[in-house]
């Protein structure tokens, strides 16, 4: 397969550098380029200067107001903000449910939902898992009963991140009881709504980005269901497809493993480099082959899906991807030395954070690996992916 980039896109590249830097602040380029949860505030200020540069939504078509890029093209333009530092877009609203909306929503809902998400003004929290429905999502609790124009939620959601922050949450919901992925449908529910109450979860590394959320009675308009009644399964699926499809993460994992090489090479051991040590510098080579390989796997996957072939390769970058994502992580850690051993205080809006002395590189990096241990189980467990890589690849 040839993966021969094409001059025009090398040319794209070349013009998103440029714009990077003289458009990306660098106040939000310092906190973007550390392994903190992002801030709401930094989000929505660069979505807003992607959204007036006409770049709002890179993988979204032009009738729809995004660029109606290439799956390299996109890729391309992920790798060089990753890399410069810019903070995350919004991956829920742009990744995820964009994608989805635009597919199967109303006309009306499509018309009310879209252009708020590209001008960074509807932020989205995923309210799919449940306590006792995690991988298994077809064994979901709360429901969902009409009542006229309304629709009656109970139940409980866990994990869902940025529900504390997020504009509305795409949930799944029970609309027939007695059914099992043909009883789920898919609502749009703002989390101010009377009878929600949200309680957050504190991670390992002391940052604040995940929720349990509890519905009490809420009531929820009709009209924000999203697509047809009992047909949430089929938009769940495609919304997991898309997270998969870019959690193999290589504009992250490139980033990471730069900032991995960065410190080996500045931080000393007993006076000398960390590269420098017994097996150091063939870890590194190691990571750097295993990235070079999925980047490779991740082209051959764009590639292949811009030719319409179906393979679930998503199931494969996630493993693939997630994995490395931690492995780079435990050796920055390790690399860091008395400063892996620090958990720096994440940054908070409107306050300038304090850190106590040592290198500028090393706050978040500790937090970062921290909430990476999740990342083999978030987007779908890689026990569970590795059943649908067996089964679509192996025949097994």
């Amino acid at each position: 397969m040839d993966f021969q980039i094409d001059p025009a896109d090398e040319a794209l590249r070349v013009e998103v550098r440029e714009f990077l830097r003289t458009h990306l602040p660098a106040d939000l380029a310092q906190r973007g380029a550390s392994g903190f949860h992002p801030l709401r505030a930094d989000q929505r200020r660069w979505q807003r200067i992607l959204f007036e540069r006409g770049w709002g939504a890179p993988n979204w078509p032009t009738e729809f107001g995004g660029t109606g890029w290439s799956h390299l093209r996109q890729f391309i333009f992920d790798e060089e903000c990753a890399l410069a530092g810019a903070p995350v877009t919004d991956h829920g609203g742009l990744r995820m449910f964009g994608p989805v909306i635009y597919t199967y929503a109303s006309s009306e809902l499509k018309a009310r939902l879209l252009p708020a998400i590209l001008r960074g003004e509807l932020f989205w929290g995923q309210g799919f898992s449940e306590p006792n429905a995690g991988s298994d999502l077809a064994a979901l609790r709360t429901r969902a009963e009409r009542d006229g124009d309304h629709y009656i939620v109970n139940g409980q959601k866990i994990w869902t991140t940025g529900a504390h922050t997020c504009d509305v949450i795409g949930c799944l919901v029970k609309t027939n009881p007695e059914a099992k992925q043909r009883g789920i449908s898919f609502l749009c529910i703002d989390p101010q709504s009377p009878g929600i109450s949200i309680r957050p979860i504190i991670d390992i590394g002391e940052g604040y980005s995940l929720n349990e959320v509890f519905f009490d009675n809420v009531r929820v308009p009709v009209d924000n269901l999203l697509g047809e009644e009992n047909m949430g399964w089929t938009y769940a699926k495609a919304v997991l497809e898309n997270e998969r499809a870019t959690s193999a993460e290589v504009p992250l994992n490139k980033r990471k493993l730069a900032q991995l090489r960065e410190i080996v090479q500045r931080e000393c051991s007993n006076g000398e480099r960390v590269i420098d040590l017994p097996g150091f510098a063939q870890r590194v080579a190691q990571l750097e082959v295993d990235l070079r390989a999925l980047e490779w796997l991740t082209l051959r996957a764009l590639t292949e899906k811009s030719g319409g072939t179906s393979l679930p390769y998503g199931s494969l970058l996630k493993v693939r991807g997630s994995e490395l994502l931690q492995r780079i992580g435990e050796m920055t850690v390790e690399a860091l030395g008395q400063y892996g051993l620090y958990v720096y205080a994440e940054p908070e809006e409107n306050t300038i954070t304090a850190w106590p002395m040592g290198p500028d590189y090393a706050p978040g990096v500790t937090a970062d690996f921290m909430y990476r241990r999740a990342a083999t189980i978030y987007g779908g467990a890689n026990e569970v992916q590795r059943t649908i890589i067996a089964r679509s690849f192996l025949e097994l």
